[in-house]
Parts: structure tokens; C-alpha cells; sequence
């Protein structure tokens, strides 16, 4: 590992001046992506400045029912505190369903929106990668593929955004705080990350100083949400494919009726993907399991798999479906005839 300097800031405008004072400057959150980054020399900073102390640990009620979550939240107190196990269970569900119990209390919320991918050749710096190595190539796209995107990559970057949290924020359409040298600003997650293009070593679209201090949940929705992750094994384990769904029904008629639907979909895209297509789908049809299976088509038609990840697909669709029907209990009026993935 790199020696490097270390500095504890005061508070949130003394830890964003370090960072726009210095260039080879880091935050350093909960460690838990940050540390194995130093150890392979992904990243070799010269000043590591530690907000581990900063005032940013309540989850508070906002006035029009939301709630504001500190970016120094440790994701286990997130995942149960009772206001976000009522009210959001989807992002409850998310963040028990990441990593281990003991990185689950070390893990920030602000920390866990900003981790890097998880791809292999993005971690093994033996080998071409532009994420790591701007214009070195990707190893990715003729190797193991496994885990890589079906939906938004490029020919310069195919790796996943590997967050379980970030998923659920996106389908809940959460809002970002975000203090910077130019004051403090509110980012939609939607317009958070980037998809790589010529450019997959930029994540998001933060600036180098920014510093998120809070994440804010609009008032709880009408219906039932849930989040679903598909993976290798049962614990400790990224998504292959993972499911963030919130639907309402109208139940009044002879046959149920969506009135509102929100998806997003992790583990196949180099963001969060919000399933825009198969939302429109969804919303004023039928709530029936043929419905659900044309929404997940709708948003699958764009899917460009690899060699070695084709099986995303028909998972993804099985994952849509088989989520959608639990949350409005079509699975029980029709049973499912296609091969289950989970």
C-alpha cells in the first residue's frame, strides 16, 4: 500500500475545502470499498481525509412525510429502523440483503451510494481496464462475463453498478444532498449515475470535492413494494439479477387495475436501471401475470447480452413477473408455467 497522509475534519465545509485544496485528496466513509481499493493500489491517494466522526448520523421525519437519511448512517441502522422497515420496505429488504451482518455495520449510506464495481478486471490491475485506466482497454468483453451488464454499456466499459441499496433509492425516486465548493445541491438519483459511453471511469456525476451528507425518501407511496435479488449463493453474494418494485392496484372492479408501478432493476446495467418501458406498460393495465410478462418483455427488448450472460434475460423477465404477481397476488389466480430462476 501507498503511504499517504491522513486528516480528520471538523465538520462538512472543513472536509469539502480539504478535498477542493487538495487533488490526490479521498474521502474516507466506512471503509469497507475504499480499504480493499487501497490494498490492490486501485487507488493511491495522497491525503485520505476520514468523515467517519461528522455530524451525519440521524434519520429524520420531513415535514411533508418523508424522511431524511445522514450519509453516515451505518446501513444496518437504516435497514431497521422501523420508519423505513413500515414505510419502505423494498429499501429495507435491499440493504439486509447486501453484503455481511458485520460490513452491514460498518457500510455507510452515502459510502454505499458512491462503491465501485466489482468486476474482476476493474480489481486486477494486471489487466486492461478503461474504468481503472482510462484508454487501456476493457478485459471484460472477450473474458468472464458472468456478471456483466445486458442493458446501457459500451464498447469501452460492460461492468454492473454492484449497490443492492441504490436500486431500491432509484425505484423510490430519492433525492441526493450533496455539499460541494460551489454550496449545497439536490441531485435525483435518476440523474446521479452515468452510463460509461467513452467515459466509464466517471461514475457519477459528481465533482471531485462534492460530499454527499444526506439522502431524502419522498412520502411513502400508495402500495406494495418489495426488492428480490437473484444470486449465486444465498448470503455475501452480488446480484446476477435484482428486482425493486413498488406497485398499486385498484381493486375495485371485476379485474384489478395498475394505477401506478415503479421498477428498477440491478445487476444488469452500469447503473441502477429504472425499467421505464415496462413501467408505461404496467400503468392503467390489467394486473394479470400476462401483463407483468409483456412489461418485463417491453424492457428487455434492449438487451444486448454477452457471451457468457445470456441467461439475464430470461431471469430478469422471470424476476419482473414473479415479483409483480407476489405484490398484487396474481400469482395465486394464475400459476406460473415458466421455469423459475430464484
Amino acid at each position: 500500500m501507498k503511504p499517504f497522509e491522513y486528516k480528520r475534519p471538523a465538520d462538512t465545509y472543513e472536509a469539502v475545502a480539504v478535498l477542493t485544496e487538495h487533488s490526490d485528496a479521498v474521502f474516507l466513509a466506512g471503509g469497507s470499498n475504499l480499504v480493499d481499493h487501497l490494498k490492490l493500489g486501485i487507488t493511491e491517494p495522497g491525503l485520505v481525509v476520514d468523515i467517519g466522526r461528522l455530524d451525519l448520523t440521524e434519520v429524520e421525519a420531513l415535514d411533508d412525510g418523508g424522511l431524511r437519511i445522514g450519509a453516515m448512517v451505518r446501513n444496518s441502522e437504516a435497514a431497521n429502523d422501523p420508519r423505513v422497515r413500515r414505510d419502505y420496505p423494498m429499501l429495507s429488504r435491499a440493504l439486509l440483503s447486501g453484503a455481511s451482518g458485520q460490513l452491514r455495520n460498518a457500510a455507510t449510506m452515502g459510502g454505499n451510494l458512491l462503491q465501485r464495481t466489482r468486476c474482476v478486471y476493474f480489481q486486477d490491475k494486471t489487466t486492461p481496464c478503461n474504468k481503472r485506466d482510462p484508454g487501456s482497454g476493457c478485459s471484460a468483453i472477450d473474458g468472464y462475463t458472468r456478471y456483466h451488464a445486458i442493458l446501457g454499456a459500451s464498447p469501452t466499459c460492460v461492468a454492473t453498478h454492484p449497490s443492492d441499496m441504490a436500486v431500491a433509492l432509484t425505484a423510490l425516486d430519492a433525492t441526493i444532498i450533496v455539499l460541494g465548493h460551489r454550496g449545497e445541491r439536490r441531485i435525483p438519483i435518476s440523474d446521479l449515475y452515468r452510463l460509461p459511453g467513452e467515459h466509464p471511469e466517471r461514475d457519477t456525476v459528481l465533482e471531485r470535492d462534492d460530499l454527499i451528507t444526506a439522502l431524502e425518501l419522498p412520502p411513502p407511496h400508495a402500495g406494495r413494494s418489495t426488492y428480490r435479488k437473484l444470486r449465486d449463493r444465498a448470503s455475501y453474494a452480488f446480484a446476477l439479477v435484482s428486482v425493486a418494485a413498488e406497485i398499486d392496484v385498484d381493486a375495485s372492479g371485476p379485474v384489478p387495475v395498475i394505477r401506478e408501478a415503479a421498477i428498477a432493476l440491478g445487476g444488469v446495467a452500469h447503473a441502477p436501471w429504472r425499467a421505464h418501458r415496462a413501467e408505461a406498460v404496467l400503468r392503467g393495465a390489467e394486473a394479470t401475470r400476462e401483463t407483468f410478462q409483456r412489461a418485463a418483455d417491453a424492457e428487455l427488448e434492449a438487451a444486448e447480452p454477452l457471451e457468457g450472460n445470456a441467461f439475464k434475460i430470461p431471469m430478469a423477465r422471470g424476476a419482473i413477473t414473479t415479483v409483480l404477481a407476489e405484490l398484487t397476488d396474481a400469482s395465486a389466480a394464475e400459476p406460473d408455467t415458466e421455469e423459475s430462476h430464484e
